[in-house]
């Protein structure tokens, strides 16, 4: 099949993106661990022996970038219903979260661990339609927040990736009744024209 102007466009740079680059430089699986790096540095998230769970983790970035700071203690339980290759220290669970079973399951491995840090990168197929795109987005951030709220530690951290528009502000204002601090995060590996954002809630609230 002939490539669109646009997907020429994509490739052109994708191939020429610096953190693309970066990544492959330092063996990481994906650009996008650089944006958990950002943040985690900033916000001082990551640390030796934490408990962790990684909500659409494929092809493996941010769980990479987690593992390589928690040390031989840490524990990672990751989810994607797309396939991951195997990490040091990272349990996968194969499957859609937004499943009763995936979630059953996940549970289960997590058992009465109490949970540090919830991170969620998860985002829809995209339909190309825009209204129906954030709707999706906005749902997968809710279903997040409600396992955060559920298994994370007393004061503990949340992670999302949003899109900016309908249900935003609503979203966040639902955050910040269940964290003592809601903060806005546009990482450095994040696209510009992109409308993601991160926020990140800190000090679950009882």
């Amino acid at each position: 099949m002939k490539r669109s102007k646009t997907s020429k466009a994509w490739m052109r740079e994708h191939v020429t993106d610096f953190f693309v680059k970066q990544a492959k430089k330092e063996g990481y699986r994906s650009r996008a661990a650089y944006k958990l790096i950002e943040i985690a540095e900033r916000d001082h998230l990551l640390a030796p022996g934490m408990t962790i769970v990684d909500l659409g983790a494929a092809p493996g970035g941010w769980s990479q970038a987690a593992s390589e700071r928690l040390g031989s203690n840490g524990r990672i339980i990751a989810v994607d219903f797309r396939e991951m290759l195997p990490l040091p220290g990272v349990t996968f669970i194969q499957g859609d979260f937004t499943e009763a079973s995936v979630l059953a399951q996940l549970e289960e491995t997590l058992g009465k661990c109490p949970v540090d840090l919830v991170i969620s990168d998860m985002s829809p197929n995209i339909s190309g339609i825009g209204m129906v795109d954030q709707a999706r987005g906005m749902h997968l951030a809710e279903l997040a927040l409600e396992f955060s709220m559920t298994r994370l530690n007393s004061g503990g951290n949340f992670l999302v990736k949003v899109f900016q528009g309908s249900g935003f502000d609503e979203f966040l204002g639902n955050m910040r009744a269940s964290f003592n601090r809601v903060v806005t995060r546009k990482p450095g590996a994040s696209r510009g024209r992109s409308s993601e954002l991160y926020l990140l809630g800190l000090g679950k609230q009882d």
